[in-house]
């Protein structure tokens, strides 16, 4: 089975790639998922850009150390998925592949060294529904699949 895409490439607009890393991460009670929520108010799964040379367990890490100050088990690859968007933010157009992990076992281990997201702990449901990227849901519905 192909990985799915989302959204629609704009021949008339130049796509930079940006490939990403996310985990799909539950609390201990199994009820509620790890979410950013940035300044804007759009709601993502933890994770982001691959830098030069990362793997992708490098990557999540590294993010997860930034945006939450927290570390966590990474377990199975959940899959991949992409999407064509346009940022109003940034005026760039991107196509954004990215691999989705189960994670577990949140750990604090330092303040975050971002602080102009909000971080919290959402229903997973509402997570679910709520995550502003395609992507971002796809990758919570195959981890509910795994569950």
């Amino acid at each position: 089975m192909a990985d799915p895409v989302f959204g629609r490439k704009d021949p008339k607009l130049d796509y930079h790639t940006r490939i990403g890393v996310y985990g799909v991460i539950p609390d201990a009670s199994g009820k509620r998922l790890l979410i950013l929520q940035a300044p804007n108010h759009a709601l993502f799964l933890p994770g982001g850009e691959v830098e030069p040379g990362e793997s992708d367990e490098e990557t999540l890490k590294r993010e997860l150390l930034e945006e939450f100050g927290v570390k966590v088990t990474i377990g199975a690859k959940l899959g991949r998925a992409a999407e064509y968007f346009y940022s109003h933010h940034r005026n760039t157009a991107y196509y954004h592949p990215a691999t989705f992990y189960a994670c577990s076992d949140i750990q604090r281990v330092a303040a975050p060294l971002e602080d102009f997201n909000t971080l919290m702990l959402m229903p997973i449901e509402l997570a679910a529904a709520e995550l502003k990227r395609p992507t971002h849901r796809y990758g919570v519905a195959q981890w509910l699949k795994q569950r």
